[in-house]
């Protein structure tokens, strides 16, 4: 499935944040998100996990958009935030199954999912605890777990290294490697340019709520005549552009 964006405006009541965004995140793929703050990648996020109705536009899943076909968008949608949302009178077992009742997941099989990234992630004897006693990155960690036990086949990732230490770092983007290897869209948002430069295989640069360019980093390099240019360069040279 592929995530498809079209002429999208919005914002905050009649106040266009994002204008005319047009893109799209193919399926089997990683497109990073990339822009200064304030740029509408917050806004974009908001509205493709439908927080925020758009003004004009259009976003959908395979076909499928919320007004359409609201289930089967949300269904095949998973979202890890910037910051982590956990219930605090919920256990992490709890949060665990009520993901699986959320995505009415196999019971046994998403657990084995889960069991297995909650080893990875250091979080295995952990059960039983709740959010009250969990550091911000170890929140992060049950995030990616809620979002990555699920069958979605778009993901959204919102500034997924904030907290994470090297390892968790390293183990998330092994995950994120293998839901685009079984076919899924990932769109990440993230200022480790470096990292998203190894990883994507596209970017769109937004710039005061608009899309200033896309494509692959060869793309990227002929647009800002970069021929030899970083992710770092070019975005250096699409913010040096905007104070000219």
């Amino acid at each position: 499935m592929s995530l498809e964006i079209q002429q999208l405006t919005g914002g905050y009541g009649t106040m266009p944040v994002i204008q005319q965004l047009e893109f799209t995140v193919p399926a089997g793929s990683i497109v990073g998100l990339i822009g200064l703050n304030g740029a509408g990648k917050s806004t974009t996020i908001k509205h493709i996990i439908g927080l925020l109705t758009p003004m004009s536009g259009s976003i959908a899943i395979d076909g499928k958009t919320l007004a359409s076909d609201p289930d089967g968008y949300r269904a095949a949608l998973a979202y890890v935030p910037e910051t982590p949302v956990l219930y605090p009178e919920l256990t992490l077992r709890e949060h665990i199954d009520l993901t699986i009742m959320a995505y009415a997941l196999d019971r046994k099989q998403a657990w084995q999912r889960a069991e297995a990234m909650l080893a990875k992630f250091r979080l295995a004897n952990k059960l039983e605890w709740f959010p009250a006693n969990f550091s911000k990155g170890m929140k992060q960690k049950v995030m990616i777990v809620m979002a990555f036990i699920t069958d979605a086949e778009v993901f959204i990732i919102d500034e997924p290294f904030t907290g994470l230490d090297p390892l968790a770092v390293h183990d998330l983007l092994d995950l994120v490697q293998e839901k685009r290897a079984g076919g899924a869209a990932v769109l990440m948002s993230t200022h480790i340019l470096a990292t998203a430069e190894q990883y994507a295989d596209s970017f769109v640069l937004l710039q005061d709520g608009k899309v200033r360019a896309t494509g692959d980093m060869a793309a990227l390099q002929a647009q800002f005549n970069l021929p030899a240019g970083t992710l770092d360069d070019i975005y250096m040279a699409m913010t040096e552009a905007a104070h000219e």
